[in-house]
């Protein structure tokens, strides 16, 4: 080995080894003896569950009760969407529509109302 490998271990034991120092050098900070971390692990972890189910439950009752907005909010736009398509039919019904008397002609013939002056002439 080099003697820059031997500096990157040195660089990376120290990044890993990380602890806090005041000015003297001694460590501060909580001491928590092995027994305390175990008894902290042991009631974060059912914590954390519960935690984790609430939370599914909260969204899932979330999620339902956006869903069921949207569903309320599509029934309603769809039903002014016919309620309009329904008024514009009635009007336009109605504009069509030819109020009074008539008879349809099937088979009409055309008439010419026109006079021909050019053929009596030529007589």
């Amino acid at each position: 080995m080099n003697h820059d490998d031997d500096n990157k271990r040195i660089v990376i034991t120290k990044v890993y080894g990380y602890k806090q120092t005041d000015a003297e050098g001694n460590e501060y900070g909580p001491k928590i003896k092995p027994i305390n971390k175990w008894a902290l692990y042991l009631t974060i972890i059912p914590v954390a569950i519960v935690m984790i189910v609430l939370g599914a439950f909260f969204f899932a009752a979330f999620l339902a009760i956006f869903a069921i907005a949207v569903v309320v909010v599509g029934i309603r736009i769809w039903w002014l969407r016919r309620k309009y398509k329904g008024q514009t039919q009635s009007t336009t019904q109605q504009s069509t529509t030819e109020e009074g008397e008539y008879t349809i002609i099937e088979d009409a013939e055309y008439v010419d109302t026109e006079k021909d002056t050019s053929s009596k002439r030529s007589r």
